[in-house]
């Protein structure tokens, strides 16, 4: 530990004598919470203190999002309102790292001089040395490590519960989707060895978490780059050993890469909820050839029905894009009637918007107006769709780990509900605490989320 005229360094994680505060706020995916989270590992092992608090820190880190027009802004936005906070005295240093930072660092050193550091996707494991550099006052430092590097293996500070965190498998993307910029940003396709995550997901059952969710780009594609095939399902087998864990979810599954092994792995072993998230993003043959994306509207379609018939009762949450150049009014309808027969419990509706060095961004300009008034239609269809299959669960007994009270009721969420996308299941009954598994007999639908009794309960 060294000083500076009666200063500690930066470096020793301490600002006038005392530890440096440092608020870390993660925008966008859970893939990218969980650098969040081992960036906030690795500043308390460095001696800072790590807190959620922004008012006052020392310095605060936004680890942003880029994905899609919606996400970028939120992020700009952020960061604007933490300039003016440091401006004012209110904060210390700001530090951007992640998506926007990786894709935009040019324009963020150049144009926004609030910012002391930006930290890229190859080089979350230093985000200590951007902070020490912020704090010891040094203005438009950098780092942008190899976003193709193996995925890294820090610890991580759970920030999300007790009872649930996410697994992620793998880092980067090889799909190439025409509208998708996340190769470009997070780098190719690597899977962390099996070992690993087995030992991280042991780790964190012996911890007391009961839900693990699994999370990559695209999941299915999990050992491919390692092992020479996809190797997801081998995967789950080990994960599904772990006595203490209760819950393995998964997110998200590529549709032309869910074969039959998977399905029977999935069918077969309790522990893995029943709940698949499977971005399809269109229907019609000359949309999905236009996206780059593979396989037909033939293989969805059989690929929904065989999970329908060989994973009964299973939810399925998807994503689709309105808007896309070339989507007219007749494959508009074909998204539309394949949503309103096939009647998928959860779906995210997001209309068109270019992104810079996409080969979608080189089509025809799109009509935003088309693509929002569609996203509409597609979004109060779904809310019908949604609002019935409550209904459906009316009578149904389920186990739903609890989160939360509000109004003399507790909330929570079911194999049908994932966090942060879907709602919760409100469950009335006494004694009913925090982070519990009970089981709920569902009673009624208020405001199209499901309602229920406590019928008793085990932790």
């Amino acid at each position: 530990m060294t000083a500076n005229n009666g200063r500690m360094t930066a470096n020793d994680g301490l600002v006038t004598g005392r530890a440096a505060r440092v608020a870390l706020v993660s925008l966008g995916c859970a893939k990218n919470l969980v650098n969040s989270e081992q960036m906030m590992f690795l500043l308390r092992e460095a001696g800072f203190e790590v807190t959620g608090e922004t008012q006052g820190a020392d310095v605060v880190v936004v680890n942003t999002c880029a994905f899609i027009e919606s996400a970028k802004q939120e992020a700009i936005e952020t960061i604007i309102e933490f300039g003016i906070a440091k401006e004012e005295g209110r904060l210390g240093s700001l530090v951007v790292a992640g998506c926007l930072a990786q894709r935009y660092k040019d324009e963020i050193l150049t144009e926004m001089p609030e910012v002391d550091a930006v930290v890229g996707t190859g080089s979350f494991d230093d985000v200590v040395k951007a902070v020490s550099e912020a704090i010891g006052g040094r203005s438009g430092y950098a780092l942008f490590g190899d976003i193709d590097a193996p995925v890294s293996e820090t610890g991580r500070i759970i920030t999300t519960s007790k009872a649930w965190a996410y697994l992620k498998i793998a880092e980067g993307c090889d799909n190439r989707c025409a509208y998708c910029a996340i190769p470009d940003i997070r780098g190719r396709y690597r899977s962390r060895t099996m070992e690993r995550i087995v030992q991280e997901a042991r780790e964190l059952a012996g911890r007391g978490l009961k839900e693990l969710i699994v999370v990559a780009q695209d999941v299915t594609n999990y050992g491919l780059d390692l092992y020479g095939k996809r190797r997801l399902a081998d995967l789950l087998k080990y994960l599904c050993e772990i006595e203490e864990l209760k819950w393995i979810r998964l997110h998200y599954l590529y549709p032309g890469d869910i074969d039959e092994e998977l399905i029977d792995v999935i069918a077969g072993n309790g522990k893995i909820l029943k709940y698949l998230d499977i971005p399809i993003q269109h229907i019609n043959d000359d949309i999905l050839r236009k996206m780059n994306r593979r396989g037909s509207g033939i293989d969805i379609r059989g690929m929904f029905r065989r999970l329908r018939e060989s994973i009964p009762g299973v939810v399925i949450r998807t994503s689709v894009i309105t808007g896309l150049p070339g989507e007219g009014e007749s494959e508009f309808e074909e998204l539309y009637e394949f949503l309103r027969s096939e009647r998928i419990e959860r779906a995210g509706v997001f209309r068109y918007s270019p992104e810079e060095g996409t080969p979608a961004a080189l089509m025809d300009v799109p009509d935003a107006d088309t693509a929002a008034r569609r996203a509409e239609i597609l979004t109060d269809l779904q809310s019908h769709i949604m609002d019935d299959y409550s209904e459906s669960r009316i009578g149904s007994l389920t186990e739903v780990i609890i989160e939360g009270s509000d109004d003399g009721r507790s909330f929570g969420r079911s194999f049908a509900e994932s966090p942060d996308v879907d709602g919760y299941v409100y469950v009335y009954g006494s004694g009913i605490a925090v982070n519990d598994f009970v089981t709920v007999r569902i009673t009624g639908v208020e405001n199209g989320e499901p309602t229920g009794e406590c019928v008793f309960e085990y932790s």
